[in-house]
């Protein structure tokens, strides 16, 4: 897919040259049309080509909105037991071919950028060459008078016989001379897009490519957190005992470690491709905040779907809220690792599940909102039964 963009590039430049040599730029106006739409063809293959590889990695089906929710739970579980069955060489080595389908998406926009860029200037170049002064108030045969000079005012010889055709042309049809007279005033607004359908066409397909990785990056946390609202961990008590025995301290859960140990992996993964992006010293930071960029997104949508499946549990105990706490300290810590903020939401959350319930009433109504996200303590309260009347 990356070869195939500058071969493109390359036979549409070859077209432009023959067009405007055999045409002297009176076929500009089609020139585009003709170009814009040979774009959006090749585009659309490259849509295609992406649609099956989100199949091939797995997430063709995350974009789709789940009418069924029972339907999405079942899924849910389904995936957290397909991904047991993928190794770990294997999840990697999918996360490796999702991340270099950016270098398509960057090769792409900035090929066609500077392919439209030259456009332009081909454009700008025939309306300097090509000075047309129309007596009247129309263009017909007998009424017009076409000069034709170079950028010294005189016509160069090379390209008189070009030039001479497309006065031939225009001066037999007047209607395509004032259209194409337009588009040459046209093309010279900093905001005309010389391939219009092509440019909007190219955006989407980056936006794509990008919701591709994001959701291939995302998946294996996605998958290890879509049960955590319905573990029966969280109305587990503590077992009674006529014995006095000592009490252990809790450890984060595997499918918390399972996370935390995926997020800590993933700049390794980044930094080979940040590499391919940094050919020379002065890309360097550019290739830094590449990764970072994609590190944050990651982490923080990690986050959000940890945040929203801890909403989601109904009841917990306090064995349950004490193994929670811990589940969340886990996590911060592995944000904080990576330099990212640890979100209020997440931390009003850990405080409140590690606070004794019997002391937890006090706690909110002595806060008023200073330290903690009260719409979040409301609902631990909820969770653990502990009325704020």
């Amino acid at each position: 897919m990356e070869e195939s963009t500058p071969h493109v590039i390359v036979l549409l430049e070859a077209a432009v040259e023959r067009c405007i040599s055999f045409t002297g730029g009176s076929e500009a106006d089609e020139l585009i049309l003709a170009l814009d739409d040979v774009m959006l063809q090749y585009i659309s293959l490259l849509q295609e080509t992406l649609k099956s590889l989100r199949a091939v990695s797995g997430v063709d089906n995350i974009g789709d909105s789940k009418k069924d929710i029972g339907l999405e739970k079942k899924e849910g579980s389904q995936n957290a037991r397909k991904v047991d069955m993928v190794s770990n060489e294997e999840e990697w080595s999918i996360v490796q071919g999702a991340l270099q389908i950016l270098t398509v998406a960057d090769c792409l926009t900035s090929r066609s950028s500077v392919f439209e860029a030259s456009l332009r200037a081909t454009l700008a170049r025939i309306s300097t060459s090509l000075s047309l002064s129309v007596f009247g108030s129309s263009l017909d045969q007998n009424q017009s008078h076409v000069t034709i000079i170079d950028g010294n005012g005189e016509p160069s010889l090379g390209q008189r016989a070009a030039l001479d055709v497309a006065v031939v042309r225009l001066v037999d049809a007047p209607e395509k001379a004032r259209k194409l007279f337009n588009l040459l005033d046209q093309s010279k607004d900093p905001r005309f897009h010389a391939l219009p359908h092509a440019s909007q066409r190219v955006t989407a397909f980056a936006d794509a490519v990008n919701e591709l990785v994001y959701d291939v990056l995302i998946s294996k946390v996605r998958q290890r957190l879509s049960d955590v609202s319905r573990l029966p961990i969280w109305s587990a008590v503590d077992e009674h005992s006529s014995f006095r025995l000592p009490t252990f301290s809790a450890y984060p859960q595997s499918y918390v470690t399972s996370v935390g140990e995926y997020l800590l992996t993933l700049p390794q993964q980044l930094e080979p491709l940040a590499d391919g992006i940094s050919n020379n010293d002065a890309n360097n930071e550019d290739a830094q905040f590449f990764a970072t960029e994609w590190m944050f997104k990651v982490a923080e949508g990690a986050t959000a779907l940890y945040m929203e499946q801890l909403r989601g549990i109904q009841y917990i105990t306090d064995r349950g809220a004490l193994q929670l706490s811990v589940d969340i300290e886990y996590l911060s810590n592995v944000l904080s690792a990576l330099s990212m903020p640890v979100p209020p939401i997440l931390t009003t959350f850990h405080t409140c599940l590690s606070t004794p319930r019997d002391q937890l009433k006090q706690l909110v109504k002595s806060d008023s909102g200073n330290q903690l996200d009260l719409s979040t303590a409301n609902l631990v309260c909820k969770i653990r039964r502990v009325s704020l009347d």
